[in-house]
């Protein structure tokens, strides 16, 4: 995803082969991201059930998206909320900031097979953001909403559970654009790309529209501890 004129998501579709590369290609990344990590450490890890099946745990934090990092303009940056809501809302980033802030402390895994663990978070919580709207009853899912067209489907049970937030900071630092700063979608429980970067708001629904990379393969809802991680599975 890119500000600049290279063409947008919006603009043209990613196939499953261009997918299936971009997997290949962070499976690899990750293999030598985690090859100096202390191999009995990996596997008592692994012994304890902190680390889902099939992942790998990295000490790093591997970048990973498609498309290039947007630029972000405070001045022209908003947040919306709309579909099965009494009345859509709009903030500003200033808004947004403003909102409360709360620290989360979480494990964070990638569908690319490495889990990072005990990453300390910084933003507001979904819950705290739905307070600023009324949701009407047959609102069950939510289509979130990024930069340049990006979007990924969660239930909304999910995104109101108590670890969910709107992440400014990372291990106490602002979040790196790189990473979705200034702010992303953290989801816990599901796979990392659940956890939307460059966020920029969400549609109520009442039924489950497919995201960018559930059209293009992956799994609907993407639970790491039962492996979804591709259609069908």
């Amino acid at each position: 995803m890119s500000a600049t004129a290279t063409p947008t998501l919006s603009s043209c579709s990613l196939s499953r082969l261009d997918a299936t590369l971009m997997h290949l290609f962070a499976s690899v990344a990750n293999k030598r991201l985690t090859a100096k990590l202390n191999p009995l450490d990996a596997t008592l890890t692994k012994n304890r059930g902190w680390v889902p099946p099939g992942q790998s745990l990295t000490l790093k934090w591997p970048v990973l998206h498609y498309g290039s990092v947007p630029h972000f303009d405070a001045a022209k940056w908003d947040f919306k909320i709309s579909g099965l809501v009494e009345e859509p809302v709009r903030l500003t980033w200033e808004e947004f900031r403003a909102l409360p802030q709360t620290e989360v402390t979480s494990d964070f895994h990638c569908v690319t097979r490495w889990s990072r663990l005990d990453n300390r978070w910084k933003g507001a919580l979904f819950t705290d953001v739905m307070k600023l709207v009324k949701r009407k009853p047959e609102a069950q899912f939510a289509l979130v909403l990024a930069e340049e067209g990006y979007t990924a489907n969660v239930p909304l049970a999910d995104l109101l559970r108590p670890d969910v937030l709107f992440a400014f900071e990372h291990d106490g630092e602002p979040l790196a654009a790189e990473h979705g700063g200034p702010l992303r979608l953290v989801v816990p429980h599901l796979y990392g790309w659940k956890s939307v970067k460059w966020v920029r708001g969400f549609m109520l629904l009442d039924h489950d529209r497919l995201g960018f990379w559930e059209r293009n393969g992956y799994h609907a809802y993407g639970d790491p501890w039962k492996e979804q991680r591709y259609s069908g599975s």
